[in-house]
């Protein structure tokens, strides 16, 4: 009878040789780092929870995920997905929709209601974060779950941050935002809007520690000559005006000054107020812009046009002057005197954004440069007990990074009340695409997330992407690799030639009996996610 290839001994052949005894190598079961988790800057463990969604377990899959990021469903829409840039599905066929799945976890989990419990074990500490912002809101939620008191204070008459007051409604829906922010406070976290703190040293003195996470809501300016009728305004109070009841009104053709995200998002929004022209000026050329690819080709779809290697010279009551520039043998750009004139209602500044720090004025030992203060490992200022992250600290400023601040400054907070140093764990040894076999995975094209359509995007504040159903979303989980990380495929049993891989039940992977294996290496070479390494024998 022909038997299987993976047995070429039966055991008590293995044993009688003492094959276990020829090795000069043995495998061993390791667990790497997925580039995922590796480029996520709110610190999730996405190859954990997508391991939970693709066997269906979606509200495992969502805890996991909010030990990390309490924010998933605003997350899933406005986070510009790192992790998916680094994922090593793109050598096979696309990435995996790592965003779209954790929009689909947030979605879920408020459509069912599920939610955490507040924290019965109180530390008696109490803590005050400044900021209603993805920073202050994750450290909030941080701490509240580690048991300590937490106020939150914010100069607005909403909390969101940025998340409300720059990005757009048809990127983030207003209800969404508000729910998950409403989980938040439901921890017994207290907010109070309306309070801005303008002397942090009074503010702090019922408290144990406070979190700084002041958003950047002061629009930069630029001096551009301009008539005493030229309408000139800055991007953050536009997007901010359109969370009141009165909308801007820009007029009929509006220019928009500037190249990042703020500048699609501003021109985006004149199109859908009515502007038959939204056109932006950008110095640089497409190459250069800050903004990313995507919001520029969706912006482009819905009539935005952009005028590249130019800059404002002058505006008018109805016109601008625009000169165009050219590149030197360095890349940059360069005036070429050749002027043009545009029709323009209004400008609107987006050239970026500064924090108000003048909270700090009496405060002793917060040393500020170029706008933002300075913070140790610990995220902790130059003043005992206070912290800061966010955009008030050198960083990217993206909600993204915004929330994984919180959740760090709220992890050494929380060590620092209770007197000791949060200590990050060691990270394992990257999961880099040469330790794959990608042949073992069937190709599985990236799921599109359907889009409204272009007439609708152009004339309402409708969200323009739409998220998975549940069948979409288990088939994009299940593109995973699982890279660096033992999925129980079963090959390394199935090529063993000496029995030597026990299988422990679904759920607790594998081991080697070494009394069997010589050492070939089969299992590792074969392995398709990179879960087995060899290391020399020891004598």
């Amino acid at each position: 009878m022909r038997k299987p290839f993976a047995i070429t001994l039966d055991p008590g052949s293995s044993l009688a040789n003492h094959t276990g005894t020829w090795r000069t190598e043995r495998p061993v079961y390791v667990d790497r780092l997925p580039p995922c988790n590796q480029a996520c800057p709110a610190g999730e463990n996405i190859q954990g929870w997508l391991a939970l969604a693709e066997s269906g377990d979606y509200q495992g899959a969502w805890r996991l995920l909010m030990e990390e990021n309490p924010l998933p469903a605003v997350m899933g829409r406005v986070c510009y997905h790192p992790c998916e840039t680094k994922c090593n599905r793109a050598a096979l066929d696309s990435a995996v929709g790592i965003n779209s799945i954790e929009r689909f976890l947030g979605d879920e989990a408020l459509k069912r209601g599920w939610h955490f419990e507040p924290s019965i074990h109180s530390s008696g500490k109490r803590v005050l974060v400044v900021g209603a912002g993805p920073s202050g809101l994750s450290a909030a939620y941080h701490l509240a779950r580690a048991g300590h008191d937490v106020v939150v204070r914010d100069a607005g008459p909403y909390a969101g941050g940025m998340m409300r007051f720059g990005i757009p409604q048809y990127r983030l829906p207003r209800d969404i935002l508000d729910a998950e922010i409403r989980r938040i406070l439901d921890l017994g976290v207290e907010l109070q809007l309306n309070s801005k703190v303008t002397d942090l040293r009074e503010a702090i003195e019922r408290f144990d520690a406070a979190f700084l996470a002041v958003g950047a809501h002061i629009g930069k300016r630029a001096y551009i000559p301009a008539g005493t009728s030229a309408r000139i305004l800055d991007a953050v109070s536009v997007l901010r005006s359109m969370e009141g009841a009165e909308k801007p009104k820009l007029g009929r053709r509006v220019v928009v000054y500037g190249g990042g995200n703020t500048a699609l998002d501003v021109a985006r929004t004149a199109k859908r107020l009515g502007a038959e022209e939204a056109i932006i000026v950008y110095r640089r050329t497409r190459e250069k812009m800050p903004a990313h690819d995507f919001e520029l080709e969706e912006a482009l779809q819905e009539g935005v046009l952009v005028k590249w290697l130019s800059t404002i010279k002058q505006a008018g009551e109805s016109s601008i002057t625009v000169e165009k520039m050219q590149l030197d043998e360095k890349g940059w750009p360069q005036p070429t005197g050749e002027l043009e004139t545009l029709a323009a209602d209004s400008v609107v500044l987006a050239l970026g954004q500064d924090v108000d720090l003048s909270l700090l004025d009496n405060v002793a030992g917060i040393e500020k440069h170029d706008g933002v203060i300075k913070v140790g490992a610990n995220m902790m200022t130059g003043c005992r007990g206070v912290f800061a992250g966010g955009d008030m600290v050198p960083s990217e400023r993206t909600v993204t990074v915004a929330v994984g601040h919180g959740k760090k400054a709220a992890r050494c907070i929380d060590a620092w009340l209770r007197g000791t140093t949060y200590e990050k764990a060691p990270k394992h040894e990257l999961a880099s695409p040469e330790k794959l076999n990608p042949w073992y995975y069937s190709d599985a094209p990236k799921t599109v997330q359907p889009m409204l359509d272009i007439v609708r995007r152009q004339s309402t504040f409708d969200e323009v992407v739409a998220g998975l159903d549940e069948s979409n979303a288990l088939f994009e989980a299940r593109r995973c690799l699982s890279c660096g990380n033992c999925f129980e495929c079963d090959n390394c049993y199935g090529v063993c030639p000496d029995n030597a891989v026990i299988k422990l039940g679904p759920g607790k992977r594998f081991q080697f009996n070494y009394d069997y294996c010589k050492g070939c290496g089969l299992c590792a070479a074969e392995c398709p996610c990179g879960a087995i390494d060899m290391v020399p024998e020891s004598i």
